[in-house]
């Protein structure tokens, strides 16, 4: 069998409605929200969620309020962290009731709804707790990025 590269898992409209979720949520905010996506997780979930946190410079923000949506796909595997600043604001079991609400919607092989929705919750806690200001500024990018 086949694996489909990660950059051609989803489709361009299906990568422009993440995209877009990402900068809604990112709206009122200067929380900031990235998604990587890869075939194979090396080790642990949360563990390689967390060394592409700090490759992708997620840690850097002013505020430490960055969040990171992680997908395995041949491996469906999947995490959501926060870094010090989120998780130091959000209740204890937020992250658990965002992958809840996502493998709700990927079991059901909705794959675009699951990280749309997790990613717009993610966003109302970060409007909630790091509200917007105009000195805010867009502090890492909004693409998808892909590994392997």
């Amino acid at each position: 069998m086949t694996t489909v590269s990660p950059q051609n898992y989803f489709s361009e409209a299906q990568q422009a409605a993440i995209i877009a979720a990402i900068a809604e949520a990112e709206k009122e905010t200067s929380g900031e929200i990235r998604l990587h996506v890869e075939n194979k997780c090396e080790g642990h979930v949360l563990d390689r969620a967390a060394h592409l946190f700090a490759e992708l410079e997620m840690h850097k923000t002013k505020l430490r309020n960055g969040v990171l949506f992680y997908l395995a796909i041949a491996d469906h595997r999947f995490a959501v962290i926060g870094d010090a600043g989120i998780n130091a604001a959000v209740p204890a079991n937020f992250w658990d009731d965002i992958k809840i609400k996502m493998q709700g919607k990927f079991r059901s092989g909705n794959f675009i709804d699951g990280l749309t929705e997790g990613i717009l919750m993610a966003g109302n806690q970060l409007k909630e707790r790091f509200p917007f200001s105009d000195a805010d500024e867009n502090e890492l990018p909004d693409r998808i990025s892909f590994g392997v």
